[in-house]
């Protein structure tokens, strides 16, 4: 499988004063409000806030599964109508076939396609090389740890060649060894894949050594409050998170995010 850079137009994400509602009648609120963003083709961003901000819901309407209420995402300045391979999506818990090969996981995509047996694991095969998986096709998920089932999720959804890859919390399940190492892993992977990424999280140390800008989301209704460039050189290795610069940007993020929890509290209390 061919693993060269896309072409420059290729996945490039914009969203535009965006309001995302859920629930129904009373029920109903508005969970992101005016939301706008513009990431140019290849960048890595990670959306960073506490839990109930709007991520995932942001993440789900640039998937196209849930709708806009007001505005409109474009991906190469065509409008997202609904869910398509070009926007693969990761969540925290792997959705693979239990039933299934790890080689016939990974190359499902391709078989729904059209694309013939032999050339469709040639490719499944070259992705799970690419993870570090490649002596494991024959396995089923069920015999593979957290972090490899991960890997195998990330693999199966490449395979469809996505420009942009959503991913929501993928490693907040796993141990802080085996996370450290699926970072480090993503990191490779896109490296070599440069496929736009949008990553949800709500660790910073994970935004900011992942990202080339971190999104420092609001409460709800989620909104944008800081858009950070990260000038970190690449590749990345663990140390940098001692590193003055990457500590200075740590607690920048944590007072915004504290900052704005006790607004919320606050008038919550004023409200009661």
């Amino acid at each position: 499988m061919s693993t060269t850079r896309p072409t420059i137009d290729a996945g490039r994400l914009q969203v535009r004063a965006v309001d995302v509602a859920l629930g129904k009648g009373d029920a109903a609120f508005t969970a992101v409000h005016q939301f706008s963003l513009d990431i140019p083709a290849g960048q890595f961003v990670c959306i960073l806030g506490p839990s109930g901000c709007g991520k995932s819901t942001l993440l789900g309407a640039i998937a196209g599964h849930l709708p806009v209420a007001a505005g409109e995402i474009l991906l190469d300045g065509a409008p997202v109508r609904g869910p398509a391979p070009e926007r693969g999506l990761v969540f925290q818990q792997h959705s693979l076939f239990p039933w299934k090969r790890v080689l016939d996981n990974v190359s499902f995509g391709l078989k729904m396609q059209g694309m013939p047996a032999a050339e469709r694991r040639r490719e499944a095969q070259a992705l799970l090389d690419l993870v570090g998986l490649g002596s494991f096709a024959r396995r089923y998920p069920a015999q593979l740890s957290g972090g490899m089932q991960q890997r195998v999720e990330i693999a199966r959804v490449l395979i469809n060649r996505p420009r942009v890859l959503l991913m929501d919390e993928p490693f907040g399940a796993l141990d802080a060894q085996t996370r450290a190492h699926m970072q480090s892993l993503l990191l490779d992977v896109w490296a070599q894949m440069r496929t736009t990424v949008v990553f949800v999280t709500h660790d910073i140390d994970e935004a900011l050594f992942l990202a080339d800008r971190v999104l420092v989301m609001s409460p709800r209704p989620g909104r944008i409050l800081d858009d950070i460039n990260i000038r970190f050189d690449r590749p990345r290795h663990g140390d940098l998170l001692t590193d003055d610069a990457f500590v200075r940007l740590k607690r920048h993020c944590r007072a915004l995010l504290h900052h704005n929890h006790e607004g919320m509290r606050r008038a919550a209390g004023a409200i009661a």
